[in-house]
């Protein structure tokens, strides 16, 4: 197996394009937490460490996520050319691969303390490393998963948030947390129509298995309602202009679009729906915040 091949192989295991979920809004909360330090932003060195701690705590996660569901994906004729259930990876190497991102997570932590004096990242790393890991056991107890992923997930922002300017987190902080979870709430209800047969067949909890595909619509639907308005509530809490409003019109456009679109016979509609679509709402609602506050110089 060449060098790219088994590059490839451990980012597809990962998902590393998947990181565009959650961060745009890790740049979003350090975009808006930076304003209120002396150059009015983050350092380069704060945004470095951000995203070195943000693609490993996803690649602990993903990994764990992959090694605890290995025999159920070696079950389920979607997931069973996955990496670990095909044999391209073993559950040994996976752990390795954990380890060493977990320790990479925690290193990439203290750099906050010993370069800007903020101990808050490092002594909340392993919880936050736990709390990520716990979600893939959700699903085998609460057919809430989607929303213990979707706070992990949501996990991002206020991390952010307090590994740029502790003293300065407010209810924008607290506003993105929820608003992201229910989000990825959302389109992990329309991920989860792909199994339903599965899910029962194995027992497991997914709101479209355990109440059915048309009520579990209506919770993804309510869910994206609500992670609009608390998006609203941020842009009015914040003082956001004309780019964010124009941005957030277009995340609105796009979410009645994917469900619209979604089909429960259609397999690459699912997957069209949850991740193609989110992956342009992430981007486009990060960029409008982005803009608005560094072009227009507003918020605050």
């Amino acid at each position: 197996m060449s060098i790219v091949t088994t590059a490839w192989t451990w980012a597809e295991m990962i998902r590393i394009g998947h990181s565009v979920f959650a961060l745009p809004f890790a740049v979003v909360a350090g975009i808006l937490a930076g304003r209120t330090l002396p150059g009015h932003h983050p350092a380069v060195g704060q945004w470095m460490l951000i995203v070195l701690c943000m693609v490993l705590a996803r690649s602990v996660a993903m990994t764990f996520n992959r090694i605890v569901d290995a025999e159920l994906d070696r079950r389920n004729p979607r997931t069973a050319q996955r990496a670990i259930p095909s044999g391209q990876i073993s559950v040994k190497q996976a752990w390795v691969f954990g380890f060493v991102c977990s320790m990479g997570f925690i290193l990439g932590c203290s750099g906050f303390f010993i370069g800007y004096d903020n101990f808050w990242p490092l002594v909340l790393s392993v919880p936050v490393l736990a709390y990520l890991c716990m979600y893939s056991y959700s699903k085998r107890f609460t057919r809430w998963s989607h929303f213990l992923l979707g706070s992990a997930i949501g996990l991002s922002p206020m991390a952010v948030w307090l590994a740029v300017a502790p003293s300065s987190i407010g209810v924008s902080a607290f506003l993105l947390v929820p608003a992201v979870m229910f989000w990825i709430g959302g389109f992990d209800i329309l991920y989860a129509l792909a199994d339903v047969e599965f899910d029962r067949r194995e027992g497991l909890f997914s709101l479209p298995a355990r109440w059915g595909v048309q009520r579990a619509l209506w919770v993804s639907r309510l869910s994206h309602g609500v992670a609009l308005a608390l998006f609203v509530v941020l842009g009015l809490h914040e003082g956001l202009s004309v780019i964010y409003w124009s941005g957030l019109g277009i995340v609105g456009v796009l979410l009645v679009f994917e469900h619209a679109w979604v089909r429960t016979d259609d397999p690459s509609r699912i997957a069209q729906a949850s991740f193609t679509v989110n992956g342009v709402v992430s981007l486009i609602f990060g960029l409008a915040v982005v803009c608005d506050v560094v072009l227009l110089g507003t918020g605050g």
